[in-house]
């Protein structure tokens, strides 16, 4: 495997990945957003559905390999001295944030919005350099706008189409530690607010996109970018945020992020080389279950320590989403010295 300036695939396992990884979540978008298009309306108890899955279905699981993925990024056998590691990261960063939810919950809402809005934007920046042929990126400044366009699709469209929606998941998570406190985000969802962010945020895609086509050698790789950014505008402008961010979440950010743990695993890429698809993501399935029944438990211990336990389905969505936020923090360290290891943002 390859940890020099940028990931450099085989061509079939390129292919695979894509076939795995990418093709599904265009499929899914545009599935659920032309009924919504046509006026569709979904009872809000079935939208909490594929949040709920995620727990099991990839979601959740996509994560739970953090614990080998550094040192097989870096050509390395995991070890138990770099497994160790990996596990003090979470118990330290993810301990502390733990904590902070119980102290400052409106305040570790607004970190979550930030540190997904960073770690989803730099899955689709990962996918974009190593599994298409987007050439356009070629500087450090344009890679970090695309981090910031791609991150804002899931976590600051929504917002701006649905700010009620938005409220509502933001109450059920704080309400957890301290409704009162849900009072400190009202200013997010005021008109002018949201005015000011919808204009800078337009300006910066379209900059973005200008700028990336300006810089084009082929314009294959320009055209899926600009085809993905605004069909994910259209996506979460349309769908309501807890179904879109729940389907985005399982089908397009995790099964991206598994494609790249595909690609570190010598034993999966070489099953991916010959076409052998299963056997990859069975070893995937192997390396994440253990830390996945882990993470069920802390979840379960979760509920039992929070000041107003949850009685309801959003609420008990909401108590997923805040144990998602917690290993969010360490996850979003794993995969940035996973960025650094393979030159992701060179």
């Amino acid at each position: 495997m390859s940890t020099a300036a940028e990931p450099r695939l085989a061509a079939p396992t390129r292919e695979a990945l894509r076939r795995i990884a990418v093709e599904p979540g265009w499929a899914a978008s545009a599935l659920v957003t032309v009924p919504f298009l046509a006026g569709l309306a979904v009872p809000p108890t079935l939208q909490y559905l594929p949040l709920a899955a995620s727990v099991l279905v990839v979601g959740l699981p996509h994560g739970a390999v953090d614990h080998l993925a550094v040192a097989r990024t870096r050509g390395e056998r995991p070890d138990l001295r770099a497994v160790g590691r990996v596990v003090a990261l979470y118990a330290a960063v993810g301990g502390a944030y733990a904590v902070a939810w119980f102290l400052a919950p409106a305040l570790s809402f607004t970190l979550f919005v930030a540190a997904t809005w960073f770690h989803w934007g730099q899955g689709d920046l990962y996918a974009l350099a190593t599994l298409t042929d987007a050439d356009h990126l070629r500087s450090l400044p344009q890679r970090a706008a695309t981090v910031v366009v791609r991150g804002g699709l899931p976590m600051l469209v929504p917002l701006l189409s649905f700010p009620e929606w938005y409220r509502r998941v933001a109450t059920d998570l704080v309400g957890l530690f301290a409704p009162a406190a849900v009072d400190a985000l009202a200013v997010a969802f005021r008109p002018d607010v949201r005015a000011a962010l919808a204009v800078g945020y337009a300006v910066l895609v379209a900059g973005t996109l200008a700028v990336g086509f300006a810089r084009a050698n082929d314009l294959a790789g320009w055209l899926l970018d600009a085809g993905e950014t605004l069909g994910l505008a259209v996506y979460f402008a349309v769908v309501p945020p807890v179904l879109a961010v729940g389907v985005y979440f399982c089908l397009w950010h995790s099964l991206r992020h598994v494609a790249r743990l595909l690609a570190v695993d010598d034993a999966a890429a070489a099953a991916l080389e010959v076409g052998d698809v299963r056997r990859a993501l069975a070893r995937f399935a192997r390396d994440a279950a253990p830390l996945t029944a882990a993470s069920l438990g802390l979840l379960a211990a979760l509920a039992v320590l929070v000041p107003n336990p949850p009685a309801t389905l959003p609420e008990w969505v909401a108590l997923y989403l805040v144990f998602i936020a917690v290993v969010t923090l360490p996850h979003v360290v794993v995969v940035t010295v996973m960025d650094r290891a393979q030159g992701v943002w060179a």
